[in-house]
């Protein structure tokens, strides 16, 4: 007999544990940011596409084509753009049409202040993250920019106070 009850604690614990798993990947409030950009890396480390990158730092560029042997590492700044923290759950307003989804945020504590998502065909044509951070010393605002199989762009322009403004960006074009 306890054998019989020991079993059945043991199974509703298990049976107990798997619907708040469901729920919490089914959860996101918003486009999944960080889910799509590790699909992404997963598919392109398998294909290993030739890539034309360009790193300009204050209008001074240099161009080299490699393959990149760590596109989640590559892929960071996107993944982390991620606007279903859920300290940030509530603070976005989605704007959507046909093709477009656009999230933006006003909120102090939030730096990505928009995202917008273009579909064509109902898959992902291009991505656009808009993040700005501020204080007494030191302020940015990047922009990036996803188009699949295509290009990635990342430009950040950094404000240090008592020091020259920065410009950089980072251009990866695949082939």
């Amino acid at each position: 007999m306890r054998r019989k009850i020991l079993l059945s604690g043991i199974l509703l614990v298990f049976l107990g544990c798997n619907p708040a798993e469901k729920n919490q990947k089914n959860a996101l409030s918003y486009f999944d940011i960080k889910g799509y950009f590790d699909k992404e890396a997963l598919r392109l480390t398998r294909t290993n596409p030739l890539l034309t990158k360009t790193v300009t730092v204050n209008e001074v560029a240099e161009t080299k084509k490699i393959r990149i042997t760590d596109w989640a590492k590559e892929f960071s700044v996107f993944s982390d753009a991620d606007i279903n923290r859920s300290a940030w759950k509530g603070l976005f307003n989605n704007k959507s049409t046909g093709q477009q989804d656009i999230y933006t945020s006003d909120d102090k504590k939030v730096p990505v202040k928009e995202v917008m998502i273009t579909k064509r065909n109902g898959q992902v044509y291009s991505i656009r993250v808009l993040i700005k951070y501020s204080n007494v010393l030191y302020s940015s605002a990047d922009t990036l920019s996803y188009f699949p199989d295509s290009l990635y762009q990342i430009k950040k322009k950094q404000q240090i106070k008592l020091l020259s403004e920065k410009n950089y960006c980072i251009t990866g074009r695949f082939k």
